[in-house]
């Protein structure tokens, strides 16, 4: 099964949560003690190695804020 490293820019993230809410891996959350420059939570990742490439993530966010590598 592929790999998927993600990498965020989180300074434009505005915390929506759709990233979390879709992903079928669940290793997604909004991390409550860290803001960016615009004071939104931002998003981190509990299992990176989890993570399957799916871009699900990346797909739901409407400020295109995350990147999805793919390693096969």
């Amino acid at each position: 099964m592929p790999k998927g490293k993600l990498t965020f820019e989180h300074d434009l993230c505005k915390g929506c949560g759709l990233c979390v809410e879709y992903c079928p891996q669940h290793i997604l959350y909004q991390d409550k003690k860290t803001l960016n420059d615009s004071g939104y939570n931002i998003v981190s990742v509990s299992e990176p190695d989890k993570c399957i490439g799916c871009a699900f993530c990346a797909m739901m966010c409407p400020d295109s804020v995350i990147k999805v590598e793919v390693d096969k």
